[in-house]
């Protein structure tokens, strides 16, 4: 069951940050700054572990990870990453081109197993 997808505009910003930053990863966080907004950093360039973060899924070939902390509130829902104009408060990789990730959810149903 694929538990996160992604819309073509979010697909495109991707492929621009890719050029500029290579291989991608994205964290569902539960923190400051933009709360839990989804963000996009350079592979390598966030601390993960098994003890603290889930792996979702992939998205447009990028690894889409939640905090377990998270997790436990979202477990339960479908995730879809989304793109809208406007800078967001948070260190995420797209920032600088006047966008944020963004994320609709809705609760899973039967038809998603």
């Amino acid at each position: 069951m694929a538990r996160v997808d992604i819309t073509d505009r979010a697909r495109k910003v991707i492929d621009t940050l890719r050029e500029q930053h290579g291989p991608l990863i994205f964290h569902q966080s539960g923190g400051c700054c933009d709360g839990s907004s989804p963000m996009c950093f350079p592979e390598g360039e966030l601390y993960l572990d098994d003890d603290n973060d889930v792996l979702l899924g992939e998205v447009h070939g990028c690894p889409f990870y939640m905090s377990k902390f998270q997790y436990e509130y979202w477990q339960h829902t479908h995730l879809t990453l989304d793109v809208t104009e406007g800078r967001g408060a948070s260190f995420s990789a797209e920032i600088p081109l006047g966008l944020r990730f963004v994320i609709d959810s809705r609760l899973l149903v039967a038809e998603d197993d």
